[in-house]
């Protein structure tokens, strides 16, 4: 899907896409842990394959859902999105990443996360 989002927008949809971050942000820790104790001990008290491939599932629906919104998701971990956007007639990718507060960066779409600056508004 290609579409490009006002600032107003993107920053209205952050809240739920915050939610969704958090529920992948510890879906994230726990296939780390249990994949680290089965390796170390054989067994994990967080569960086996089943509950990895439905934490694995899980991420990958809140991944696709984003996606098939527009989002671009650039990483999830951390967890990186952009938002596709023209401002003053630049094709430009509103971001934010994992931990901000606020959607209040973008970076110009060639120069990707190096070129990020601070929304001016």
């Amino acid at each position: 899907m290609d579409r490009n989002f006002t600032v107003e927008e993107a920053r209205s949809l952050l809240p739920a896409i915050m939610e969704d971050a958090r529920a992948v942000v510890d879906a994230r820790a726990d296939l780390a842990e249990i994949d680290f104790d089965r390796k170390s001990t054989g067994r994990s008290e967080l569960g086996g394959l089943p509950e990895i491939k439905a934490l694995q599932a899980r991420i990958e629906e809140i991944l696709s859902g984003w996606s098939e919104r527009g989002i671009e998701v650039k990483g999830f971990a951390p967890v990186l999105i952009d938002f596709p956007a023209m401002l003053d007639g630049v094709s430009v990718r509103l971001c934010w990443i994992e931990g901000e507060r606020e959607l209040a960066w973008y970076h110009r779409t060639d120069l990707g996360f190096a070129g990020r600056r601070p929304l001016p508004f």
